[in-house]
């Protein structure tokens, strides 16, 4: 796995209190857990939200309304690596502009498939999603997933940004990462890849396919994180976190 942090800088300090659970409650936010600790996924995606819960992190979710082509049109990005980044950016930071956020930590993801240097993301047609899966049948790529953590809990006024301070209070933190990983697939039959197809699986995630799930049948090998290739990487949130001076066992089981 390739991890490249960083650092973009801290959040102005928050005057107000964070919201009351009902106030959650009332933007159709569900949470996990009860504590004063409390994480937001700003994102729809099921396999982060079940690989969240199967590592037994708290948290709730609250999906943003980012439009990915706009974003990316607007920086003019083609990397691939820089994408996932910029995207998980955009995600977090619309969620945590928010009021139901204030007092929570945000977490934004999104993936790009690299193959031949090209970025690939969700196909939505079944066409574009066979033409991916003909190329793709027998090489490898990289899918890069980039997560980016905002802290929007509250920073005390005379807060020393030098010293470290604890989980009990913000640290103003805005931070991101991207883990990559190497995917190689199986050669396909062309009855193989369009009966893939007909499950519309591999429409709705980037690059085509998925490990979870139907689609790890087709794939022999991953060099790097497996989480990075379901959409998350648990050890780049530990790393994330604790940028932001948060121990990922304070989500544990909360």
């Amino acid at each position: 796995m390739s991890v490249c942090a960083l650092l973009a800088g801290r959040r102005q300090k928050r005057r107000r209190s964070s919201p009351a659970d009902a106030g959650l409650a009332d933007a159709g936010i569900t949470l996990r857990g009860v504590t004063d600790l409390r994480l937001i996924l700003a994102s729809a995606s099921p396999a982060r939200t079940k690989l969240l819960t199967d590592a037994g992190i708290a948290h709730s979710i609250l999906v943003s309304d980012v439009d990915e082509d706009a974003v990316t049109a607007r920086y003019g990005l083609t990397d691939p690596h820089d994408t996932a980044l910029l995207l998980a950016r955009a995600k977090a930071e619309a969620v945590a502009s928010l009021p139901e956020a204030e007092g929570t930590l945000v977490l934004g993801c999104d993936s790009v498939f690299e193959l031949d240097g090209e970025p690939h993301g969700k196909p939505y047609e079944p066409e574009i999603a066979r033409e991916r899966w003909h190329r793709m049948s027998g090489r490898h790529g990289v899918l890069h997933t980039g997560h980016w953590l905002v802290d929007c809990r509250d920073v005390p006024a005379d807060a020393d940004e030098d010293v470290a301070l604890d989980s009990t209070v913000g640290s103003g933190a805005t931070i991101g990462a991207v883990a990559s990983a190497g995917v190689y697939f199986a050669q396909l039959s062309d009855a193989e890849i369009d009966t893939y197809i007909a499950t519309g699986e591999p429409l709705q995630v980037a690059g085509s396919f998925t490990i979870d799930s139907l689609g790890g049948a087709f794939i022999e090998r991953v060099d790097g994180d497996p989480h990075a290739v379901v959409g998350l990487s648990v050890s780049t949130l530990r790393h994330l976190l604790a940028s932001a001076n948060v121990q990922i066992t304070d989500l544990w089981g909360q």
